[in-house]
C-alpha cells in the first residue's frame, strides 16, 4: 500500500543529506508528501524522524523538541568547517589535558549560551547561505544566536594519534551546532579543536533504538508491514497535553470555529496549544486556549477519514 500517515522513525547513515533520505523514500514508500524534522549534515548518523501524509503538518512542532547528540572532538587541530572534512586552520603537537579539567569545561557549557553560525553552514546572510558564500573563499559576518544547553555529559577521553580526542553525550535545543560547541570546548581548554565523530542519538522524543535503516523500511514496504513501526500523527506531540470535547460542540470545532472552553474535558490550566479529541477518542487536531476569552482557536484541523 502507499498512503501511510504517520512519522517515520529513520536511522540516517552516513553520506546521506536529510534531502537524500527523503528523496529516497519517496520511490521506496510511492508517495509525494515527506517531509523531514531537522537537516544533519551528510557525514552525520543517527535519528531522522521522517513525517508521512497528513503528518507533514506537524513538523514545526516536532522540530521544537530538544535533540540528543553523542559528539567526539579532537583537541589540537582546528578546520574550517569545524569538522574533519574540511582544510586544516591550526595545529598542536602537544595537548596536555586531564579528565577533571575537561569536565569543569564541559560544565561552562551547561544552560543558555551564545553561538555565532559556523560559515560551513545553512544559515542565510543577504539571501545567500553561508556554505555557498564559504565555498567561494569569503568569510562574513554572523549575527551570534542564543541555544540552551539542557544536558551535557562527558562519556569518555582517549589518546588517538598522539592527541586527545573527547566523548560528550548533548542534550540541546533546535538550532545548536554541535560543530561549534567542539570548537568552544577546545577554547575553554586552551586548544585549538575540530569534531570528527556525530550521531544524533533522539530527535522529538525518539531514540535511536526505535529506528529503522533505509533497507528495513524497504523490506517492510514490501512486506507490507511498515504501518506498525508508524508513530500515530498525534502521538508524535506527545508533548501537548490531551483533552476531549463534548459530543455536541465536535461539529463546530471540525469546522473551525471558536468554541467555549467550558466544553473541554479536563478543564484547561495552561494557555498554549494542546491535543483534542472526540469523545470516542478520535484525534480533531491541534487547538489554543486563549485564557482571556475562555475560548478554544483551531491551529491544525485533522478531519476524521470517512467510513
Amino acid at each position: 500500500m502507499s498512503g501511510y500517515e504517520g512519522v517515520l522513525p529513520v536511522l540516517k547513515p552516513a553520506g546521506f543529506t536529510s534531502h537524500d533520505v527523503v528523496a529516497k523514500l519517496r520511490g521506496i514508500l510511492k508517495m509525494k508528501r515527506i517531509g523531514h524534522t531537522g537537516t544533519l549534515d551528510p557525514q552525520v548518523t543517527g535519528v531522522l524522524p521522517l513525517c508521512l501524509g497528513k503528518a507533514t503538518r506537524v513538523v514545526e512542532y516536532l522540530q521544537e523538541l530538544p535533540k540528543e547528540y553523542h559528539a567526539t572532538l579532537r583537541l589540537g587541530i582546528a578546520t574550517d568547517t569545524e569538522d574533519m572534512t574540511g582544510e586544516v586552520t591550526a595545529q598542536v603537537d602537544d595537548v596536555q589535558v586531564t579528565y577533571e579539567q575537561v569536565e569543569a569545561a564541559l560544565g561552562r557549557f551547561n544552560g543558555v549560551i551564545s553561538q555565532v553560525p559556523p560559515m560551513y553552514s545553512a544559515v542565510k546572510v543577504n539571501g545567500k547561505r553561508l556554505y555557498e558564500i564559504a565555498r567561494e573563499g569569503k568569510t562574513v559576518e554572523r549575527k551570534s544566536r542564543e541555544v540552551t544547553i539542557h544536558e551535557l555529559e562527558l562519556i569518555r577521553m582517549e589518546d588517538v594519534d598522539g592527541l586527545p580526542e573527547i566523548s560528550f553525550r548533548v542534550l540541546c535545543s533546535k538550532g545548536t551546532y554541535i560543530r561549534t560547541l567542539c570548537v568552544d570546548i577546545g577554547e575553554a581548554l586552551g586548544y585549538p579543536s575540530t569534531m570528527v565523530k556525530l550521531e544524533r542519538t533522539m530527535s522529538a522524543g525518539i531514540p535511536a533504538g526505535r529506528c529503522l535503516t533505509i533497507e528495513e523500511i524497504q523490506q517492510c514496504a514490501e512486506n507490507d508491514t511498515l504501518s506498525k513501526y508508524l508513530i500515530p500523527t498525534d502521538q508524535s506531540i506527545w508533548h501537548f497535553p490531551s483533552h476531549t470535547i463534548e459530543s455536541e460542540q465536535e461539529r463546530s470545532v471540525l469546522q473551525g470555529k471558536k468554541v467555549s472552553a467550558s466544553y473541554v474535558q479536563p478543564a484547561l490550566k495552561e494557555e498554549g496549544l494542546f491535543r483534542l479529541y472526540s469523545k470516542e477518542e478520535q484525534f480533531l487536531g491541534i487547538y489554543e486556549w486563549d485564557a482571556e476569552s475562555n475560548t478554544i482557536t483551531p491551529k491544525k484541523v485533522f478531519l476524521p477519514e470517512p467510513s
